[in-house]
């Protein structure tokens, strides 16, 4: 049985970007007209007779046979990149394919596991299997700057010698519109990489989950205190690593009336807008209430190694009072403890 593989390019965040420009083709072809193609050739220069001849090789083309699109079509898209998602591997591209150099032999096995179950889960069919390698049946493809269906179909192949970890996907066959046509260099660079991207993707949502899940499991021991930051201004601390706790504040701050508005990983920083709780709710977790305005604010998180700093400023940039941050903390501690019991 052939299975096919429908990937939505728009659904995805690992393909090519379109244009805004109407219709496939102008996506994929410059926007202007191709009068060049009707110049006239050059013709010899006829010397006058009795002229001496003077030549300036300089800028003289040389005499070669050159190969390549032209007109409508030369392929003007940016080139596909292959996504830096798994920690420590190293991507070469060549007119094979794309090879992923994996950092150990545990990791290449990881991803080789990953690619068997995605194979199942979507249903891609498989011609033949080996140990280290699979030739994939046809995969399809919609995307937004094509004209049509694409077809295109893979050997994934790995390997471990002298060394090297390697994960290897090239594109081996390939068909439009139901048609099967002969595989181009940028079809097999640009669907290649595209399909490796999705392979990489795919580990980085494991990794994701699995953090998420871990930080579950750690946030119940998590003690939440007050302190200090190297100026000496006040900051909670939460005695915990920095990928934990950020991967579960938010479910946290959802608890006491805080709302995500954005979040940056890189800068620590969390977007939200505070609506007060009722007074039922503050009797039930046996705190007083916090000392915040129903308006937005930042919260800051710093990386201290095995514990993370905790400080909010509001929208206008300043840091809220020290009697604001004062109420936060038993607040956090309060509403941790309520999850553990849950």
């Amino acid at each position: 049985m052939n299975y096919k593989y429908k990937l939505v390019a728009a659904a995805v965040a690992v393909v090519t970007l379109a244009g805004c420009s109407d219709g496939a083709d102008r996506r994929r072809q410059a926007n202007q007209d191709f009068n060049y193609l009707e110049t006239t050739p050059l013709e010899t220069w006829t010397i006058p007779a009795g002229a001496q001849p003077s030549q300036n090789t300089e800028y003289a083309i040389p005499a070669q046979s050159y190969s390549g699109g032209v007109g409508p079509a030369v392929d003007i898209r940016p080139p596909q990149q292959v996504l830096a998602l798994i920690p420590g591997a190293r991507s070469v591209k060549d007119d094979e394919g794309v090879t992923l150099l994996l950092a150990t032999p545990e990791e290449l096995n990881r991803v080789w596991r990953l690619v068997q179950d995605l194979i199942v889960t979507q249903n891609i069919g498989v011609r033949a299997q080996t140990a280290n390698a699979i030739e994939t049946d046809w995969v399809t493809w919609n995307n937004a700057d094509e004209d049509g269906e694409i077809g295109s179909r893979y050997l994934i192949e790995k390997g471990s010698d002298s060394g090297r970890n390697t994960f290897n996907i090239t594109l081996v066959d390939w068909r439009e519109g139901g048609q099967s046509v002969p595989v181009t260099l940028d079809n097999k660079e640009r669907y290649s990489i595209l399909m490796t991207n999705l392979v990489t993707a795919k580990y980085d949502e494991q990794v994701r989950e699995q953090a998420r899940l871990r930080a579950q499991e750690l946030v119940k021991q998590i003690p939440i205190s007050m302190g200090q930051d190297r100026s000496g201004l006040p900051v909670i601390i939460a005695r915990a690593p920095y990928d934990v706790f950020w991967e579960r504040l938010p479910s946290l701050l959802d608890q006491f009336g805080f709302t995500v508005e954005g979040r940056n990983r890189s800068q620590g920083i969390v977007e939200v807008k505070y609506k007060p709780m009722d007074d039922e709710f503050w009797q039930e977790i046996g705190t007083k209430p916090l000392q915040f305005d129903s308006r937005a604010y930042t919260i800051q998180l710093g990386d201290l190694g095995n514990r993370t700093s905790l400080n909010v400023t509001n929208s206008d940039g300043k840091p809220v009072t020290e009697e604001a941050l004062n109420s936060l903390a038993p607040v956090l501690s309060a509403v941790i403890e309520r999850s553990n019991q849950q």
